[in-house]
């Protein structure tokens, strides 16, 4: 195996042997070090180029690797949720949500156009060329910052558009050809499918331990609410016009099948505008801060998207009018409003994790024209990131202090970012390499010091 980053790294890398032939694992082993060490732009050939990986293997076998290899992205999700379980609670936290990849070129396969949410304004959307992933992330809290949670995702699905049988005229008059991957009728799935059947797969990880899935609203309707593992329990956003119905009656008063559903509930809105309401005013820990928070509870049905499943439903309502009135959703009915409050802010950490791989390691780089290659390039970026957190959790922290870089413009950080991680482990992997040798004497070391603290600076 290339020795390129630092020997602590290496059980990391080893845990995921099973899951590749010994070729495959030589090349995911060189990858996932170079993806590391490589700076700015991240096509799979400035990696290879990088690092040098062509005296290695030849540059064809790691193209290879994504094209044609046998091995399965949904085994490598396991490894690392098994890597992950030592850091997580009795019942664990996981997040699903989507983002999107960038990309430009009609060939680029599985990519269509998606509404693209950093571009858009409230009464303006924008949709961008590119892949949209969905993506299943534990959040966990490791001991080197135990008030900050952080999310890993491991497992991913590519959202593939539905094809359209009638080409757009494009530039010139010529049929539009951007449809390259475009899923067949058998083949589509929507985004809340893909998800669903994310949150299965990691049940049946679980055994017997619970999972408590937190979602936005678009993964608040019937194909994850209602198909949700005994061992599941939702909590996400609810729509303001939602239709609400209290618990049918244990008996039916004539003839006929039992009622489905009771007498129809106020909506979220008509309670959130109603000023009869008795609002409950307390403090709740949301997005790092304390807010004063006024709101109502009540358990009810949405027969619309969760069906005959009581849920407990929460309408919150800021008295300084800077947030706007919504209302949020658990199937678990022994949490309290404040704690559902708080445990649906922590989905925020995945949308950190999106900016944390799209700005340090490249997730919008590649430009994969081959089906295979196109869905396992960007997981595999997931996964790296992942690496990266349990390295710096295991064994990085210890050499924090040695790589931190100064910066008194950041008075108030107390926590430690990915970016912060990053530089450690290529700094911890510069210290070893140039000071490694036992045969280094003190006048070299002397003279390479400065070399380490401009590596350190730079990284």
């Amino acid at each position: 195996m290339p020795d390129l980053l630092v020997r602590s790294f290496s059980p990391l890398l080893l845990a995921f042997q099973p899951c590749f032939t010994q070729p495959s694992f030589s090349s995911f082993w060189a990858l996932a070090c170079a993806w590391i060490l490589c700076s700015g732009r991240r096509s799979l050939t400035r990696v290879i180029q990088s690092a040098q990986l062509g005296r290695f293997k030849h540059f064809c076998a790691f193209h290879r690797f994504f094209s044609q290899a046998r091995w399965n992205l949904d085994d490598l999700g396991h490894c690392v949720f098994q890597l992950l379980l030592p850091f997580c609670p009795e019942v664990l936290m996981g997040a699903v949500d989507d983002t999107l990849a960038r990309k430009s070129g009609r060939h680029i396969w599985g990519a269509g156009m998606h509404h693209d949410p950093l571009r858009s304004a409230q009464r303006r959307p924008f949709f961008s060329f590119g892949h949209s992933w969905v993506v299943f992330s534990l959040h966990v809290s490791f001991p080197f910052a135990p008030a900050k949670v952080w999310a890993l995702p491991i497992l991913v699905r590519l959202y593939r558009k539905r094809k359209n049988p009638r080409l757009a005229s494009g530039r010139y008059g010529k049929a539009e050809k951007k449809q390259t991957g475009a899923a067949t009728d058998k083949q589509y799935r929507t985004r809340p499918q893909l998800a669903s059947e994310m949150i299965q797969v990691v049940a049946r990880w679980l055994g017997a331990r619970q999972l408590r899935v937190l979602g936005d609203s678009e993964y608040a309707g019937g194909s994850i609410s209602r198909h949700l593992p005994t061992n599941t329990e939702l909590i996400s956003r609810m729509t303001m016009n939602a239709a609400l119905y209290a618990l049918p009656p244990l008996r039916s008063a004539g003839r006929g099948r039992r009622r489905k559903k009771g007498l129809r509930l106020s909506n979220p809105l008509r309670m959130a505008q109603d000023s009869r309401s008795s609002w409950i005013k307390t403090t709740v820990y949301l997005y790092g801060h304390k807010v004063r928070v006024w709101y109502q509870s009540i358990d009810a049905l949405w027969y619309a998207s969760a069906g005959s499943r009581l849920l407990r439903i929460v309408v919150v309502h800021d008295p300084s009018g800077r947030r706007r009135d919504d209302c949020f959703f658990s199937t678990d009915l022994t949490l309290k409003p404040p704690q559902i409050l708080e445990a649906f802010a922590l989905r925020w950490s995945l949308e950190v994790c999106f900016r944390d791989v799209k700005q340090f390691l490249g997730f919008e780089d590649p430009q994969n024209r081959v089906s295979q290659a196109t869905q396992r390039t960007a997981p595999l970026i997931f996964y790296i990131y992942d690496l990266v957190l349990l390295w710096h959790a295991q064994s990085g922290h210890l050499l924090a202090p040695q790589s931190a870089v100064q910066r008194p413009w950041y008075t108030r950080k107390t926590s430690v970012s990915f970016e912060d991680i990053l530089r450690n482990l290529r700094q911890a992997t510069w210290q070893e390499r140039i000071f490694g040798d036992p045969g280094l004497d003190a006048q070299a070391r002397k003279i390479l010091q400065p070399l380490a603290e401009w590596v350190k600076a730079t990284a």
